[in-house]
């Protein structure tokens, strides 16, 4: 439907806990597509709402050509994990090695109230992990060790989009339930 402004580090609503989805309705079938396009403009792997500025618990993803979405997520991770390279739409630029599990079973609904799971490893288990702790108010460089979640915020700081403007919170155009995120 619409390409949205990704909101970057420093926005609150991306330190908020999103709220679940209770109707499936229109607004969140064009939710889901506002994301989606977002997501393939920008290039992304992923996309959760409240990186758009909706505090609801919607996320898109596009791993290896496929492209999808889940509502309301809960996960089971494997207890192996992996190491790899990680980077975020709202932190531009910046790709550190995380630790992630290494597989997820997710559970959730798609845009229309249907149940759905998702089976992934590797970098699909990567981002369902990513964007499913963004509706937590979780960043990748939470994850971090010590040394390199200093890095990264030294890397932040130093950044050409960081502290130019003052974090702007827009009224979203989707309905909240009336909380206001």
């Amino acid at each position: 439907m619409a390409i949205q402004p990704i909101r970057l580090f420093g926005d609150p609503i991306l330190r908020s806990r999103a709220i679940e989805v209770t109707t499936f309705d229109k607004e969140l079938r064009t939710l889901v597509s506002d994301l989606t396009d977002t997501m393939l403009d920008a290039p992304g792997a992923g996309l959760a709402a409240p990186q758009i500025g909706v505090g609801l618990r919607v996320f898109t993803w596009n791993v290896d050509g496929e492209v999808g979405h889940l509502v309301n997520p809960t996960l089971e991770l494997s207890e192996e994990q992996q190491l790899g390279a990680e980077g975020c739409l709202s932190l531009p630029n910046l790709t550190y090695d995380c630790l992630r599990a290494l597989s997820v079973v997710a559970n959730g609904f798609d845009m229309h109230g249907e149940p759905v799971t998702i089976s992934g490893s590797e970098l699909l288990a990567r981002a369902i992990q990513h964007e499913t702790d963004h509706l937590d108010g979780v960043l990748f460089i939470d994850k971090l060790d010590v040394e390199a979640r200093k890095h990264a915020m030294r890397t932040i700081r130093e950044s050409d989009w960081f502290g130019l403007e003052k974090p702007t919170v827009k009224v979203s155009p989707h309905p909240t339930n009336g909380f206001g995120f």
